[in-house]
Parts: structure tokens; C-alpha cells; sequence
């Protein structure tokens, strides 16, 4: 096993090459259309909660946290006497995590390490920071070493102050920002910061990469189904530059990864939000008639943005009473718009349509 040198940013390697500048322009023009698209539905809480509950569930699969979507809603409902398992406790945090990363970014549009570090301590729940004790290693399904991150406390900081400037600081390269983010996914990887989490980080960081450099304005680009989906080549291509320092081509390779994975989910992501403006639409024209006056906006907003609801939900969003608020779930559920499930003493009010887009984003 060859011990990789972490090199310094930015690098003398061509990461311009013609093969890569068509996938950049591929990519870009996806994500351009994402991000208007995106502005066809006011409501940014409709997209951040949903979306990013489906990258949550995506990303943790790569770490093998598997949950399934109604573990997510029972969670979110607070469903007396269910029992939340680690593993979907894990995937919650992770939407926490990038949600509070939102937050920290989106106005001054700068990613500090300190924000790296929040990020993470959301994710595992401690506030043990970078590491500084030696012995992590990163192994294989076998059990094999396949890699040895920085072992030295004082060179974690080092690389990590070194990186943070490389985000935060465009005057130190003029990289295109989305050949940066491949760079700067790999360098977070391969310094391997924290004693846990760094993988499920590293997909927040490049979320939030996207924001920082105006590409979207929401954080709503989610690569884990597409590294879940190619999970064994992203690992190769991970690994291949490690083994083989200073190979033009393993760069070129995983950066071309990384730019078709930008394209492939912004064009998924752009079908996803495209349903479910329409199926917004839909809802719009059938209960607007159904309610009349008592229609809100409100309503609308509420049902698209926690797609499993209950009768104290409702009752919130739209600030009216108990009896009005079941009311009102009761007659939609009679349209068949919602679905109404009981559990134990309890109702809850299911958007199915939108859990069915929110599974098969693809279609």
C-alpha cells in the first residue's frame, strides 16, 4: 500500500482537458435550469424539507445506515410508541445537518472550517472537532487497509486550514467552481478530518458548495443516489488517485465522475420538482372548489411541505381550531388527494402522490 502525499492546492495536473470542458458545459446548463426552475415554487420549505430528506436517506445508504421512507415520516410525526431506530435517528440528523449548513451559508456565502465542524457535530450528535490522535485507517468490505489518512494531529489542522482558504479564497485559482468541488471532495475525503462522519460531511460540503458559488440558491442538488447507484466506482476512483500520485489521467477520470453525477441528478432533480409543481397544481384545482373561502394558500404549502401529516400539524400551519383543522383532512382525504391511516388511537393524513414522487424521481 503506497502512502499518499496530499498535495497542495491548486495543482500543476490539466484538469481542462476538451472531454472535460464538454461535460462542464453539459453540467452547468443542467444545473442553470435547475435553479430556475426551482423559482416556480415559492415556497423554498416545500423543496428544502423534502428534498432534503430524500438526500438524507440516499447519502446514509452509502455509509450502509439503511432506513426506509415511512420510518422517516413516523419519525417526523412524533407517532406515539414508535420506536425510532439508530439508524433513521442517523438519517434525521443528517437532514439537521444540512439544513444547519444552510443556514450558515447562505449569507455571507462562505464555508469556514468552524461551519465544517458544526456540520459534522450535528451529524454524529459530539463536539470532538478535527482529530488528533493517530490510528484511523480506511478499510475495504474485506477488511483490508486500503488507506492511511494524516495521523498527526497538527497536520489534519494544517490541511484543513490549507483547504478552507482553497474554498473561500477564488483569487487562488481559477478552476471552473464545479471542477473545484471534485477537488475539493476528494482533498476533504482523503484528509479524512473527523473519527466519524467524514463521508456523509463531504456530500453536505459539495451541497453547499453549489450555494456558495450562486450555482443554486437553494440546497436541493443531492449526489447520493448517484454515488449510491455507482458506489463501486466512486470508491475505485477515490483510491485510484491515491495509489498513483500525480496521475493526470486518475484526476481527469474522477472529476469527469463527478461532473456527470452534477448532470445526471440536476436532470433528475429538474423532473422531480417538475411533478411535483404539478401535482401542486392539481391539489390547487381541486381544493380551491372544494373549500371556497376557507382555501388558503397556507394549506397547500402545509400538505407539500410534510408529506405525512396530523390534525395538531394542521392545526399549527393554518392557525384554526381542532375540529376545523380534522375537518378539512377529512374532506381532502374524500377527494382522494390524502390518504388517512390510524394508528393506535391516532390519525395521520399521507400525501402519497408526492411520497410516490419523491421514491421514483426518474420517472
Amino acid at each position: 500500500m503506497n502512502t499518499y502525499k496530499i498535495p497542495k492546492l491548486p495543482f500543476s495536473i490539466d484538469l481542462e482537458t476538451k472531454a472535460i470542458l464538454r461535460q462542464l458545459s453539459a453540467s452547468h446548463r443542467q444545473l442553470a435550469e435547475l435553479k430556475g426552475i426551482v423559482q416556480s415554487i415559492p415556497n423554498e420549505a416545500i423543496l428544502i424539507n423534502t428534498l432534503a430528506l430524500q438526500e438524507a436517506k440516499d447519502s446514509s445508504a452509502v455509509e450502509n445506515i439503511v432506513t426506509t421512507h415511512d420510518d422517516l415520516f413516523k419519525t417526523e410525526l412524533n407517532v406515539r410508541d414508535y420506536i425510532v431506530s439508530a439508524a433513521t435517528k442517523e438519517v434525521m440528523n443528517y437532514r439537521q445537518a444540512i439544513l444547519e449548513g444552510f443556514r450558515l451559508v447562505r449569507k455571507d456565502k462562505l464555508l469556514t472550517n468552524n461551519i465544517i465542524k458544526q456540520i459534522q457535530s450535528t451529524l454524529v450528535g459530539n463536539k470532538e472537532g478535527f482529530r488528533t490522535l493517530p490510528g484511523t485507517e480506511l478499510k475495504n468490505q474485506a477488511g483490508e487497509t486500503v488507506y492511511i489518512p494524516p495521523q498527526d494531529g497538527n497536520d489534519v489542522a494544517r490541511y484543513m486550514s490549507e483547504l478552507e482558504a482553497f474554498i473561500n479564497t477564488p483569487e487562488l485559482c481559477d478552476w471552473d467552481p464545479l471542477i473545484k468541488l471534485a477537488v475539493i471532495h476528494h482533498q476533504f475525503e482523503s484528509i479524512h478530518p473527523f473519527y466519524d462522519g467524514n463521508g456523509r460531511t463531504g456530500r453536505i460540503i459539495s451541497i453547499l458548495l453549489l450555494v456558495t458559488n450562486d450555482l443554486l440558491n437553494l440546497p436541493i442538488l443531492y449526489l447520493s443516489r448517484y454515488i449510491t447507484h455507482n458506489k463501486g466506482e466512486y470508491y475505485r476512483l477515490l483510491q485510484a488517485i491515491r495509489d498513483r500520485e500525480d496521475n493526470a489521467t486518475d484526476w481527469q477520470n474522477w472529476v469527469m465522475f463527478l461532473l456527470k453525477g452534477i448532470e445526471d441528478t440536476s436532470r433528475n432533480t429538474i423532473t422531480m420538482v417538475n411533478a411535483i409543481r404539478k401535482l401542486m397544481q392539481d391539489f390547487k384545482f381541486t381544493l380551491r372548489p372544494l373549500l371556497r373561502k376557507q382555501y388558503k394558500h397556507d394549506l397547500l404549502n402545509h400538505l407539500f411541505s410534510q408529506p405525512y401529516t396530523k390534525i395538531e400539524f394542521m392545526e399549527k400551519a393554518m392557525q384554526i381550531q381542532r375540529k376545523t383543522a380534522a375537518k378539512y383532512l377529512d374532506l381532502i382525504v374524500d377527494e382522494g388527494l390524502l390518504e388517512k391511516l390510524k394508528i393506535g388511537r391516532s390519525n395521520y393524513y399521507i400525501n402519497q402522490k408526492l411520497v410516490d414522487v419523491l421514491m421514483n424521481p426518474e420517472k
